[in-house]
């Protein structure tokens, strides 16, 4: 216990700055055996952690069975309040019950907002007490900027971690949990008659992943915390708020592999060349980009944002703004998408929306968009304010 607690501590040994939410991408890489950080970039950058959160839930979870709190084959009710959440979700009934394996593996692979609300329901008054343990257990650990505000990671505007934070929680489930760290590589699990598989496809294509989460909302952006093993040396890494998911994984590829080989090739890392290497490619990936775009509009991050449309569901309101994104990128290049949920006569409506840019940005956009007869709207858009989650 004293060398798991050394490893939490190493952690730690690094000043911490604060920075805004979205200040850019945020990603660190750690020796999972002696905690030491390999490569760090904004990795104290307050960030909204989306599904990230659900490790908590685990952590936690873990910890009730580790003390008798709970059993595998318990059944947990389901309630109101677990059945009505948003997706991505298992499609929970109230009323009825789940054993506490299949809440979890779901809440794994599936990332199911309905059965991370479950367990944190079972282990406390209700989610809202259940945040303020995920938050106090946070401290103690050591995550020193993160708080919790529900079991799932939907939205909030106060629900917020760092990259250093999410490798705390990935470096405390592998060390306190052995025993249950391998389930965070299943990559599918049926349920009800019906086969589940696992988005996170960096778990089939990196050789030695196995585990842990990955996590996205529109405000939150697209998140991973990961682990691989080769040649008996594990690290595990994080980064978060990418604007596509392949960027995500393009970037904790990189980082695992230049890591992996250099402890092949010489059994230790040189910090210092590794960072070098990393953000070399980083700044190259950026000039490109750059260069592609010299006959586009200027863009600057902002806070405004393009409505295009408005549906019955989630999903075709999220596939309307993916497809409109696409056919803009030859042009207009936006952060986000995002889906904004209202109620209006007893009517559920979601919209679509591109965000992250300026006003002007956002108006050349929808001028464009009007002359191939697609209806659009320059709106605002707040990061703090809760949208619907995926």
């Amino acid at each position: 216990m004293k060398r798991v607690k050394d490893v939490l501590l190493a952690l730690l040994a690094v000043t911490i700055c604060f920075s805004n939410v979205y200040a850019a991408t945020s990603s660190i890489m750690i020796d999972a055996k002696s905690g030491n950080v390999l490569y760090e970039d904004n990795a104290d950058s307050l960030r909204y952690p989306a599904s990230l959160t659900k490790l908590m839930t685990l952590y936690l979870t873990f910890t009730a069975l580790e003390n008798g709190l709970l059993k595998l084959d318990d059944n947990l009710k389901i309630s109101h309040t677990a059945a009505n959440r948003s997706p991505s979700r298992l499609g929970l009934i109230s009323g009825k019950s789940i054993d506490v394996k299949t809440a979890i593996v779901a809440t794994i692979v599936k990332s199911a907002n309905d059965c991370a609300t479950v367990l944190g329901e079972s282990l406390a008054k209700d989610e809202k007490d259940f945040a303020i343990l995920m938050t106090d257990t946070a401290k103690k650990l050591g995550m020193r900027n993160t708080t919790f505000k529900n079991a799932s990671g939907l939205p909030h505007s106060q629900q917020k971690t760092t990259a250093r934070d999410m490798a705390i929680l990935a470096s405390a489930l592998y060390h306190h949990f052995p025993q249950y760290y391998s389930w965070f590589s299943i990559q599918s699990f049926e349920y009800e008659g019906k086969k589940y598989v696992s988005h996170n496809t960096f778990l089939k294509e990196f050789e030695g992943a196995d585990g842990m989460k990955t996590g996205y909302t529109a405000a939150a952006g697209f998140n991973i915390v990961t682990s691989a093993i080769r040649d008996n040396h594990r690290i595990i890494a994080v980064t978060m708020g990418h604007d596509q998911q392949n960027l995500r994984d393009k970037k904790v590829t990189d980082m695992m592999e230049k890591a992996l080989n250099e402890i092949k090739v010489s059994n230790k890392i040189d910090n210092k060349k590794l960072a070098l290497l990393l953000n070399q490619r980083t700044k190259n990936v950026k000039s490109v980009s750059n260069r592609s775009y010299i006959s586009k509009p200027k863009s600057s991050k902002g806070d405004w944002a393009i409505q295009i449309g408005a549906f019955g569901s989630y999903a075709k309101a999220e596939n309307h703004a993916k497809n409109i994104k696409n056919k803009l990128s030859g042009k207009f290049a936006f952060r986000n998408i995002n889906v904004d949920k209202s109620v209006s006569g007893g009517k559920t409506i979601y919209r679509s929306q591109l965000t992250g840019v300026t006003k002007e940005y956002a108006q050349n956009a929808c001028v464009m968009l009007k002359k191939n007869k697609q209806s659009c709207m320059v709106t605002s858009f707040s990061a703090n304010k809760t949208y619907a989650q995926k």
